[in-house]
This record gives structure tokens, sequence and C-alpha cells, in this order.
């Protein structure tokens, strides 16, 4: 995903403010004693100005250490992982031996090296609760930083989305009311007229309804199957009219995946598709199979490709797929095998708020 790397940017600005402020106050005590000689003999016999400072570099790089550890083991610094509790609490652990042992090191390489420190007793006995806090610290803010990253990523996504289904609704009402298409109505409607007028009054109703659909003021990202469905059957009543017998559909809806959730016109698009790419005539009649296998709708058809290639802007299969990953980080299956092209939906099962927002 794109946002990923601005995430991991402030993820690592982010550690280096903490790190730095933390490293500054957890050392603070010892920080005021050097201004005061009687306090500075007192408690820190023997402190000079440079042990402070070598005490408080390391531990800004002991804490910088700690969540690079922790971002690598837990991926922390990542968006799209998901925290659980005993992940914190494994992080909180680790991190605090971890952070004994590299209080250790810093104490191994004061001996070794004679690296300037703290040698006064009182020092070392805050020692653990200094592990302590920056265990907490780090897994605090770890927390926290993910949490904010989160929610700025259901931010991003949500506008993307809005974006998409704001695209995608003027797109479809682009293609529903492209001349050519109110052209091909009216022609039908006018032979029906002529020919039979009940059945010029029934054409009339649906076309009514596919157009009260395009146009209606539907903001809602998902609708049910029954829904979509009742809409591409006034759609498909177009289309038999008029290709007459030379366009057939078989429908199979099970009727306990009629609640389940998809994007709106994802079926009048694969119908749509179907007719734009396939040749339709009494030499060729087309059939459109929509039919549901588990939870999945499919809709397939004979490959009949045209002489010519359609012309003119459409939806598209990528619009349908990138809605499906911005809504449920789903994917939509396209298969051409054996002369048959397929495109299978997954169907989402509603949540309390979906159901809250149609009743």
């Amino acid at each position: 995903m794109k946002a990923s790397v601005p995430f991991k940017n402030r993820y690592l600005l982010s550690t280096l403010l903490v790190s730095a402020v933390v490293a500054v106050l957890i050392h603070f005590p010892e920080v005021l004693s050097l201004s005061d000689s009687f306090e500075r003999e007192q408690l820190f016999t023997g402190m000079e100005p440079k042990d402070v400072f070598n005490e408080i570099l390391f531990t800004f790089i002991s804490l910088l250490l700690l969540f690079g550890f922790n971002a690598l083991i837990f991926h922390f610094n990542s968006p799209l992982v998901r925290v659980t509790g005993w992940k914190m609490v494994l992080s909180f652990l680790l991190t605090w031996a971890a952070s004994n042992l590299l209080g250790q090191l810093f104490v191994w390489l004061h001996h070794q090296f004679d690296i300037p420190a703290i040698d006064a007793m009182v020092h070392h006995y805050l020692h653990p609760l200094r592990d302590f806090i920056m265990s907490s610290i780090v897994s605090g803010s770890n927390y926290i930083f993910h949490l904010i990253v989160r929610q700025q990523r259901i931010v991003v996504e949500n506008e993307e989305l809005r974006t998409e289904s704001l695209r995608h609704q003027f797109e479809s009402l682009k293609e529903q009311l492209n001349p050519h298409m109110l052209f091909n109505s009216l022609n039908t409607l006018q032979s029906l007229i002529r020919e039979s007028p009940a059945r010029a009054l029934d054409y009339t109703q649906e076309l009514s309804r596919v157009l009260r659909y395009t146009l209606q003021d539907n903001d809602r990202q998902s609708v049910t199957l029954d829904e979509e469905m009742q809409f591409a059957e006034a759609y498909i009543y177009l289309m038999k009219m008029r290709y007459e017998e030379n366009l057939r559909f078989e429908v199979e809806i099970d009727e306990s995946t009629r609640g389940m959730l998809l994007p709106p016109m994802s079926v009048q698009l694969l119908v749509e598709n179907a007719i734009k790419h396939n040749e339709i005539s009494n030499r060729n009649p087309l059939t459109i199979t929509i039919r549901t296998e588990g939870r999945t709708l499919l809709v397939e058809n004979r490959i009949q490709p045209k002489r010519q290639a359609p012309a003119g802007p459409g939806i598209g299969l990528d619009n349908l797929a990138k809605r499906y990953l911005l809504l449920w980080q789903k994917e939509i299956g396209i298969t051409a095998d054996r002369g048959l092209f397929c495109v299978r939906l997954p169907l989402q099962q509603p949540d309390k708020n979906h159901e809250r927002v149609n009743h």
C-alpha cells in the first residue's frame, strides 16, 4: 500500500523524538544534581558532566534499539498488522528483558574500556526501576502510535472509497444516460408501441426502474444481493426486449444469500460487460448465467468475441475489483477458460451497522 512508507517514516521520527525526551527525563535527577555540588556529593559521589552525558546517550541509543527490536518482531510500524493483548504483554516482557541486558552491557563496557559512567550506588539501585519505565514507555508508545496510524489508514481508505464510489456513480450515470443507450431504448420503445402497446407499457416501467436506480441519491457503498438482483432484473428485461431470443439468461440465486452484500450495480456491470464484448445474433445467441455458489456470486457466459472491439468509456472490471479491495480487502475472481468467461464475486455477510442503516 502506498501509504505504508509515510507511516514508517513517521514511526522513525516519533521514536527518535520519544527516545531523546525519555533519555533526558529518565536521568533528570542526575542532570539537576550537576548544578548542586552538595547534592551531587551526597547522592552521586564523584559524578562528572561527561558521566551524565554518556548515560543519557546510551539510554537514547538503547531506546532506539528497543523500538527497532519491537518493529522487527511485532511490526508496530505497519498499519496493516493487527495488535492483540498478548502481543502487547509479550512486547513489554521482551523489551524489559532486552533493556536489562543493554544496561548490563553498558556496565561491562564501563568496566572493560573505562567508558565514563555514573558509579554512585543510588544510581545502580535505580536501574531496575528505569528498565521498567523504559519498557512501559516503549511498549505504550508503540501501541499508541499503531492506533494513530491505523486510524489514519481508515480515514485514508474511507476517503479513497468515497472518491471511488463517486467516480463509480458518475461513470454509471454517463454509461446509462449516454445518447447511444437512450437512442436504442427509445427505438425499442417505438417499435413496441406500434406492435404491442401492453409490452411497451411494461418496457417503460422497467426503463423507469433502471433510470431511477441510477439517478437516485444513493450514497451506500454496499447493497444486498436481493436489492441488486431487483435492479439487475429490470436491466435484463430491457436487454431481452432489445435482443429478443438472441439473448438468454439463466438465474439461480440461493435464497439464503439474498441478504448478503456486494457493491451496488455489480451484477448490472457484469451483464453489460458480457453484452458489450460478445456477439449476439441469430447465428450466435448469447446465454448469461447468474448463480450463487456458497458465498460467491458467479456471472458467466460463452466467449463469442465481436469482430470489432467495443468503443466508448465503461466502468470496467478494474473499478469493481478496486471497490472490493477498499470495502472488504477481498479480490474478485476472473477466469477465461475453455471458451467460458466467468467472474466470481465474494458475498459479504452484513454487519449490525448495515442492518441499522437499512432499517
